[in-house]
């Protein structure tokens, strides 16, 4: 390798793009093509930074492998930061493989934390806590360990562990600043803010008020029947009912949470449900089959009881009921949630994060574009979506399961 090509690769492992353009700009070579394809996605060009590294991988004789694979783990990563996900696992896994078999296990260690992080994203969060504790970033650079620590706190954020996230970017702040790149540090920075702002939303005794994460995790441990409409689940401390495919059912036990402890009109109930603004006999009677079906599956947590007017909810366990929702409530509010980070997505990719179809996402895209709440750019499979983020609002922290889309 001559002094020019290492010179941008140290420039580039500091986190100086424009450095390292300056040494291989004019150069078209394969090693130049794939440090400069690298210092163009770390400037924000992922398109041009792809096709560099796709023409520096061709340009890479046989016996270049590790070139090779560390070429296909740059544009996995690039693919990731354009939420491009369904990125093939499979030609990652490959280029991993390649680096462990010739001894570069930093970039190797890098390969699987990007497995990692797109696990994380399409909400598989117990594989990619799995695949995380087999990695150990003792002995890795204080990049990697960054970016090791980073992946831990996300996971913690979707378990709910607010204190462990708070640990892991305690300790991804002190391996950035041992790294001194600023793009490293500015991540930790807005992980920081992300788990400082409000996660959800409590709405107890006909008041509302905001929670962090830190207060979330302390309800759900608590001795309250809560309503979760962020997982769409009832839960006390010891046993958790999902309600997650049954949405009439929800509606009811949500409306019965809110109420509490008081009770619910059966009108109210009916339009809740089922949408109806007159009710009638009909709907009565669907709401009379609902709500046994809902005393059914609560049993074990509260009893749903009739009374003059309509029914209530009464814990069995719990010393108060309360709901807990997303901080700012949308339709789509699925879509909306990951959209919310600021990335540009595909459809598809929406579709394998929220767990549902493609044309299902793209409906709701409709929707909302047509309310003014995203905007599209590109044409075909270059089309992409995005929405400036809620200021101050963490809608994703709590999307660990799909949301219903209709």
């Amino acid at each position: 390798m001559d002094s020019l090509i290492t010179a941008a690769a140290r420039a580039l492992a500091a986190g100086d793009p424009l450095g390292a353009l300056k040494r291989v700009a004019l150069r078209d070579d394969a090693p130049a093509l794939a440090l400069r394809g690298i210092a163009m996605a770390q400037l924000g060009d992922l398109v041009r930074a792809k096709t560099l590294l796709r023409r520096a991988a061709r340009g890479f004789g046989p016996k270049e492998a590790v070139a090779r694979a560390r070429c296909v783990v740059a544009e996995a990563e690039i693919a990731l930061a354009s939420r491009d996900l369904g990125w093939p696992a499979k030609a990652l896994d490959a280029a991993r493989a390649t680096l462990e078999e010739h001894g570069d296990r930093v970039n190797a260690m890098h390969a699987r934390y990007l497995e990692v992080r797109r696990l994380l994203l399409i909400g598989r969060v117990d594989e990619a806590e799995g695949t995380l504790a087999e990695l150990d970033p003792a002995l890795f650079p204080p990049a990697s360990r960054t970016a090791h620590e980073l992946v831990v706190a996300g996971i913690a954020m979707r378990r709910l562990r607010a204190r462990a996230a708070r640990a892991a970017l305690t300790r991804a702040e002190r391996a950035a600043r041992h790294a001194r790149i600023p793009a490293l540090a500015a991540e930790v920075e807005n992980a920081f803010l992300v788990l400082s702002a409000p996660a959800a939303r409590l709405i107890a005794s006909g008041e509302e008020r905001l929670l962090q994460l830190e207060e979330v995790e302390a309800l759900l441990a608590s001795k309250a029947l809560v309503v979760d409409a962020c997982r769409h689940v009832v839960r006390d401390k010891s046993k958790v009912v999902s309600l997650t495919r049954r949405p009439v059912l929800f509606a009811l036990a949500r409306a019965l949470g809110e109420a509490w402890p008081g009770d619910v009109p059966r009108d109210t109930l009916v339009a809740r449900a089922f949408g109806a603004k007159l009710a009638d006999e009909s709907h009565r009677a669907r709401l009379r089959v609902a709500v046994v079906r809902l005393r059914t599956l609560l049993r074990t947590l509260a009893d749903v009881s009739a009374t003059k007017r309509g029914f209530a909810l009464a814990p069995r366990r719990a010393r108060e009921v309360v709901v807990l929702a997303l901080p700012v409530e949308e339709e789509r509010a699925g879509v909306l949630a990951l959209l919310a980070d600021g990335e540009s997505w595909s459809s598809s990719a929406l579709g394998l994060a929220l767990g549902t179809s493609q044309r299902t996402v793209q409906r709701a895209l409709d929707s909302l574009a047509a309310a003014g709440k995203v905007q599209s750019f590109g044409r075909g499979r270059a089309l992409r979506w995005m929405t400036p983020p809620v200021p101050g609002f963490t809608t994703t922290l709590l999307l660990s399961a799909p949301l219903p889309m209709d």
